[in-house]
C-alpha cells in the first residue's frame, strides 16, 4: 500500500507570532517548535510537501526598504518574496534535515524557489486585502500609511495592519517536478508565501507582479497537483470557531465540505483571519483530497488521534 501524502501549509505568524520582535533567533526557536509536529507525519510514514505564510517576513522587508528607501534602491513585492522563500526555507530545511537526523531517519528535504502564475487583471490589483507585516493600532497604522503611502486596513478589532494586492493563484509552476520528488519520499518546501506571483505577457514571457498570493489557497492547489489525500493547515488557533469573538464561540471539530460551506455562505467564518482558510479547504475537498485538518502547533499530536483541530471531510 502506497504512503499517504499530506500538504501541509505553515502560517508565517507560527514562526513569528504576534508581539515579538521576530529575530532569526526568535524564528528559528519556532521553527524548530513547528518541526515537532511535522515529526508525527515522519513517524507515520507520509510523503510530504510543505509550504509557509511569510506576511510578517514580506512586511518587516517592506518597512526595511520603506526606511531605506533614499540609500538602497527599493526591491519589487515580487522579489521580496523570492527572498523570503529561501530564507524561511533554509530556517525550515535546517530543522527538518537535524529533526531527520535525530530520528535516524535517512530522507532528504529540499526546498524549490516557485513561480505561481496569476491573472495580472485580478480584482484585488485595484483593491488589496492580503495582511502583511506587524499590526499597530490605528494611529499608528494611518500615520505609517500616510508616511509611506500604504494601504491599511483593520484586521482583528483594534489591531490594523498593511494590505497589498493578492490575486488567486491560477497555474503553480515546476509541479511535476514537485511531485515527482514528493512520490519519491524527498521532503519539499515549495510554493512559499504562496509563490512568487507572475504573469503571461503579450509575448507569452513571465513577468512579476507587486502582489502577495494566499498561501493557504495555494497549498489546496499544490495539494491538488501532488494528489495529497490530506491538506494539514497550521495556524494560530487550535480549532475552527463557529460564531468567533462572541460569548456564543464553539469549536468545531468534525464537518463536512457541504456543512462547511452552507456556514461560509450564510456569514460564518467571516471573521478574523479564518475565511480563506476555510475557503482553501473547501477548494482542495471539492477537487480531490479526503479531509483537512486545522489546527495549531500543539495541537498536531492529539490531531492525529482526532482529540484536537477541525476536520473536514467530504463526506460524512
Amino acid at each position: 500500500m502506497p504512503n499517504p501524502t499530506a500538504m501541509i501549509a505553515m502560517g508565517g505568524n507560527s514562526l513569528s507570532p504576534k508581539g515579538e520582535a521576530g529575530t532569526i533567533t526568535q524564528q528559528f526557536t519556532h521553527t524548530r517548535e513547528t518541526l515537532d509536529g511535522i515529526g508525527h507525519f515522519i513517524e507515520h510514514g507520509y510523503n510530504l510537501c510543505i509550504n509557509h505564510g511569510n506576511g510578517p517576513q514580506v512586511g518587516n522587508e517592506l518597512l526595511r526598504m520603506d526606511l531605506t528607501h533614499d540609500r538602497v534602491p527599493p526591491l519589487p513585492l515580487g522579489v521580496c518574496v523570492a527572498g523570503t522563500q529561501g530564507s524561511i526555507g533554509y530556517m525550515i530545511q535546517q530543522s527538518l534535515q537535524n529533526k531527520l537526523r535525530d530520528m535516524n531517519v535517512d530522507r532528504e528535504v529540499v526546498t524549490l524557489v516557485s513561480q505561481v502564475i496569476v491573472d495580472e487583471n485580478d480584482p484585488s490589483i485595484k483593491d488589496p486585502t492580503k495582511y502583511v507585516g506587524a499590526r499597530y493600532s490605528a494611529e499608528k497604522a494611518k500615520s505609517l500609511a500616510e508616511k509611506f503611502c500604504w494601504s491599511v486596513k483593520e484586521q482583528e478589532p483594534g489591531q490594523w495592519c498593511r494590505v497589498v494586492p493578492s490575486p488567486m493563484p491560477e497555474y503553480i509552476m515546476h509541479g511535476k517536478s514537485i511531485k515527482t520528488l514528493v512520490d519519491r519520499g524527498t521532503i519539499v518546501i515549495a510554493s512559499g508565501g504562496g509563490g512568487i506571483p507572475v504573469f503571461n505577457d503579450s509575448s507569452g514571457h513571465l513577468e512579476g507582479l507587486d502582489a502577495v498570493i494566499d498561501k493557504d489557497y495555494a497549498a489546496a492547489k499544490m495539494g491538488r497537483i501532488i494528489r495529497a489525500e490530506e491538506l494539514w493547515i497550521i495556524t494560530d488557533v487550535k480549532y475552527v470557531y463557529r460564531n468567533f469573538g462572541s460569548p456564543e464561540q464553539t469549536p468545531i471539530r468534525e464537518i463536512t465540505r457541504m456543512e462547511t460551506k452552507e456556514l461560509y455562505k450564510n456569514g460564518e467564518f467571516q471573521k478574523g483571519s479564518i475565511g480563506p482558510k476555510v475557503r482553501a479547504a473547501m477548494h482542495f475537498l471539492k477537487y480531490h483530497g479526503e479531509k483537512v485538518i486545522i489546527t495549531s502547533i500543539p495541537g498536531i499530536k492529539d490531531a492525529f488521534k482526532g482529540n484536537a483541530g477541525t476536520t473536514i471531510r467530504n463526506y460524512a
